[in-house]
């Protein structure tokens, strides 16, 4: 699982200020959850966002990141933003906070029964 350890910390470092971050392995990277809810993933050398899927459609437009797709099906609240456009701070920050924005908003997922 390789993955992008000076954007994790700087990741880390931006949500300080948050009572409850946790972070899970998944999506083959480091995904960080915001009050039990999917903020971002760092992956490769880059960010996967969930601000939403109106916000989605605007980002995508600007052309400075790409719709997730998981298998065959398109993930509508969540883009893939490579490092090219999270290199400076002003960058970075805007995609922190919209996906703090959403988050804010955001439906936990639904817990999945364990199986006996």
């Amino acid at each position: 699982m390789a993955y992008d350890e000076l954007l994790t910390n700087r990741v880390r470092e931006a949500l300080n200020e948050q009572p409850v971050v946790t972070e899970v392995k998944m999506f083959q990277g480091v995904c960080f959850m915001v009050d039990d809810k999917m903020f971002v993933c760092v992956r490769d050398q880059g960010l996967l966002c969930r601000i939403g899927r109106e916000q989605a459609t605007k980002e995508l437009e600007n052309d400075n990141c790409r719709q997730m797709v998981h298998g065959n099906r398109v993930m509508k609240d969540f883009v893939y933003v490579d490092m090219e456009n999270l290199r400076s701070a002003k960058d970075f920050d805007h995609w922190i906070n919209l996906s703090l924005q959403f988050n804010a908003v955001a439906k936990p997922a639904k817990k999945r029964k364990k199986s006996s």
